[in-house]
This record gives C-alpha cells, sequence and structure tokens, in this order.
C-alpha cells in the first residue's frame, strides 16, 4: 500500500509539473474586430461540448524556441510549439506567438528523423533546417517538464530536421495574417540569436539556457547534412507570390 501510494503521489507530481511552463507569455498583437457576442460565446461553448476534436487530442508535448525568416537572420522570434508525434520519425507542430488563450497561431512546423530526411530529395533538404544547435545551445526548451525527461527528448530531437511555414507575422507588429507564407530557419551557431531574446524569455520561464547547454553537454553532435541550412551557404528559399498555378508532381513523375 505505502508503494502503491508513492508511485500514486510521483503520477500527481509529474501532472503538476507537467501543467507548469504555460500562461506566462501573451500574444504580440491583438486582432481588431469586435466583442464576441452573446449568440457566438453560446455556440463556441456548444460546439465545444458536442464536438469531437481528435486531432487535437494528439498534442502531447509543448516546445519553446526560435526561428527566423530564412534569408533574413535580423528577423526573430520566440515560437511556442504544440507538438503531436504521429510515430517514431515524425512530429508535426502547431506554432502560436504566446501560450495564454489569446495566442495567434503564427504558422507550422513538420519535424521529421534523420532517417527520412537522407530519402528526400536534394532540393528539398534545402527548405529544412537541423536542431542540433537549438538543442546543443539550451535554447529549445520543453516547459513544466522534469530535467531529466527534458533531457531525454532533446537527445532525440537532436539529430532531426525540421521544415518551418509562418503565415501570421505578429512579430512585426501585423494584426492580421497579411503578405505571404515564409519559410523560417533554424539556429546554428553562437552568435546567431539576439541575446535579449532569451533572457526575456528565461526570465518568464524561471530558468537558465546556459544551465541547459551545459547540462547537454553529454548529447552528442550528430553529422548534419551539407543540404540542410541552406542559408548558411547563401542559398535562400523563399516563397513566391505569383498568378502562375504551381506545379505539383505525382510520386515518381
Amino acid at each position: 500500500m505505502k508503494k502503491l501510494s508513492s508511485l500514486v503521489g510521483s503520477f500527481f507530481l509529474g501532472l503538476l509539473l507537467l501543467g507548469c511552463g504555460g500562461e506566462n507569455t501573451g500574444s504580440k498583437v491583438e486582432a481588431p474586430g469586435a466583442e464576441k457576442s452573446t449568440k457566438s460565446e453560446v455556440l463556441e461553448t456548444g460546439a465545444a461540448l458536442l464536438q469531437d476534436k481528435s486531432p487535437l487530442k494528439k498534442v502531447n508535448m509543448y516546445l519553446d524556441g526560435f526561428h527566423f525568416y530564412g534569408g533574413q537572420l535580423a528577423g526573430q522570434m520566440e515560437a511556442h510549439h504544440y507538438v503531436t508525434q504521429l510515430n517514431e520519425d515524425v512530429h508535426q507542430a502547431i506554432i502560436f506567438d504566446g501560450n495564454d488563450e489569446n495566442a495567434k497561431l503564427m504558422g507550422v512546423e513538420y519535424i521529421i528523423s534523420e532517417r527520412l530526411f537522407q530519402k528526400l530529395p536534394a532540393e528539398e533538404k534545402k527548405l529544412w533546417h537541423s536542431h542540433h544547435h537549438e538543442v546543443k545551445s539550451g535554447t529549445l526548451i520543453a516547459p513544466g517538464i522534469p530535467e531529466a525527461a527534458e533531457h531525454e527528448l532533446m537527445e532525440k530531437l537532436v539529430s532531426t530536421y525540421g521544415k518551418t511555414i509562418h503565415t501570421w507575422h505578429t512579430d512585426r507588429d501585423l494584426e492580421l495574417p497579411m503578405g505571404g507564407p515564409m519559410l523560417m530557419m533554424g539556429f546554428t551557431k553562437e552568435g546567431q540569436l539576439k541575446p535579449g531574446l532569451v533572457a526575456e524569455r528565461d526570465k518568464r520561464f524561471n530558468i537558465s539556457t546556459a544551465e541547459k547547454k551545459k547540462n547537454r553537454a553529454d548529447i552528442p553532435v550528430p553529422n548534419i547534412d551539407p543540404l540542410a541550412n541552406a542559408w548558411e551557404k547563401g542559398e535562400i528559399r523563399q516563397f513566391e507570390i505569383t498568378n502562375k498555378a504551381p506545379i505539383l508532381h505525382s510520386p515518381g513523375h
């Protein structure tokens, strides 16, 4: 009975830890528009009670890190990732500009294992960024989980690659998702990420990125595919708004 009590206590302690790390970062902008009407609130409440949201129920991980616009290193922002693990090789994330109820949906990120990345065509690889520096530098965090669990998670993420697209650029004070989508990149070296962004983030979460970096010193740095992080070599990839229909190729063509 004592052992069972201890296990239950540990379980609820884990839940408390997992519940930390949110509601401390507000959105960068306030969207224009009228206050919700009573009718809208009633409809919203009814939908919340009656409709199934299976895809959202599978969101089981929260990561906080930083992105920049591909080809524009000065355009940096914090990104809150709410992640679903589809299998051992593929994750997908919904990205917000904050972690409270008014956070704005900025974009998405697809995260794949090194094994799958190696199978991508050469030109496709140039759209992806590696996560090795984000992990090793301590700038990628999983708020609210124990240090040991976060370390184990980072051991897995260090060799992955991400493809990130932002559609609402709230860091540029855009109150609506205007303009074209932007391909985002991840930092690869010390000195690229603005120290002020990290310091402000650390204060909000009451953490030390420097300490996390020390704690992850034992995580091996993987071999990075030379075609990833193409911006480092001056090969900038971005979306272009055009009046021409896109050419989509079926597999094998």
